[in-house]
């Protein structure tokens, strides 16, 4: 059974035009995201452009590495630690406030060695962000660390 190219654009169109409506019409405070990977559940995010999320609440924020994606990418995670909050581990398991906040893997999927993320008292101007996926890649490890203020675009809302 093959789709046709009419068939496909006919039943995406309304999709498609709403998202053009609502970037045209909100851009300048909103922005949409595409969660690509498992690392929450969800696929369209609305992102509150320079609204601060309280903790337990989604944010959007700009990568900082250069990988495994690239620098300046999107990424969605549950902000957890605020600045104050004691991040301590255990062999590789981490805990915000005497709180789990999951397990670092040793290795990352293609087989890299991961470094674990800091721990102590998170210092003004940083936040602990984590995802619900134990593959997510979040403040259990030092290419994510502790997210800047700086990096923060917004509050994050998942769509679908």
């Amino acid at each position: 059974m093959s789709i046709r190219l009419f068939d496909l654009l006919g039943r995406w169109f309304p999709l498609l035009l709403w998202v053009i409506a609502a970037h045209l019409a909100f851009g300048r405070a909103y922005l949409l995201a595409w969660n690509i990977t498992e690392s929450l559940p969800g696929t369209l995010f609305l992102v509150e452009k320079d609204v601060m999320p309280a903790r337990g609440e989604l944010m959007a924020f700009r990568w900082e590495a250069n990988w495994p994606y690239p620098r300046g990418s999107l990424f969605l995670k549950r902000l957890i630690g605020l600045p104050g909050s004691v991040v301590t581990a255990t062999g590789r398991a981490f805990f915000v406030d005497g709180e789990p906040a999951g397990r670092a893997k040793e290795r990352a999927r293609t087989g890299e060695p991961l470094d674990t993320g800091p721990v102590g008292i998170i210092p003004d101007g940083r936040y602990y962000v984590a995802g619900s996926h134990p593959d997510s890649l979040d403040s259990r490890y030092r290419l994510t660390g502790w997210v800047s203020r700086q990096q923060i675009v917004g509050k994050a809302h998942r769509l679908f």
